[in-house]
């Protein structure tokens, strides 16, 4: 049994792969607005939260928020708050969080099929999905002890129905296999890779 923060568990996707894990796992749920609270954005927030959690086996992350507007309207501010929120807060759970994670354990980044197809409205998400996609590669090659890094990039869910206009042909994933794409990561051996869901 591995003990296992997941962030973002007050949503969706989250709450899916929290029910999942802890079906095996002891898992600690954290979010903005339930559990352990957490603001992955700042890095004083991440470090409190560790702080309070304890050691860890695996930490799992379904939280971060982008923009979505049609390119001529995207703003500097727009891609740095989707930088900031998805990119750099999934990034403070490493460096905050590396210390606190045992020999041979695991992150788990999300991050989405706009970084491989694109939407009207979606560049900014489609950059940020690319960037976490990217250092999620890199790095693998350099965690200390053992410990693994993958990301998931899920279609657009199937319970997100209001999504569904803005994603036309694309398949609806249900949320429950999105969570099994996090079990073959905290379960697994596989490291650096992106898990298409």
């Amino acid at each position: 049994m591995r003990r296992v923060l997941v962030v973002g568990a007050g949503g969706l996707v989250g709450g899916a792969v929290a029910d999942v894990l802890a079906e095996e796992h002891e898992v600690v749920r954290a979010s903005r607005s339930e559990g352990e609270r957490v603001d992955i954005s700042d890095p004083a927030s991440v470090r409190e939260l560790f702080e309070r959690v304890g050691p860890l086996d695996a930490v799992v992350c379904c939280a971060g928020v982008v923009p979505f507007k049609p390119l001529e309207e995207l703003t500097g501010t727009d891609y740095r708050a989707g930088f900031e929120s998805k990119v750099l807060g999934q990034i403070n759970l490493v460096t905050e969080g590396l210390a606190r994670v045992r020999d041979g354990g695991s992150f788990t980044f999300i991050t989405g099929v706009l970084s491989r197809e694109p939407i009207a409205t979606g560049a900014a998400a489609s950059a940020v999905n690319g960037a976490v996609e990217s250092f999620v590669m890199a790095a693998a090659a350099e965690l200390p002890r053992g410990v693994r890094i993958n990301a998931v990039s899920p279609s657009v869910l199937a319970e997100a129905e209001g999504y569904h206009p803005f994603f036309p042909g694309y398949p609806h994933v249900p949320a429950a296999e999105v969570a099994r794409a996090y079990v073959r990561s905290v379960d697994g051996v596989e490291t650096g890779k992106t898990f298409r869901v």
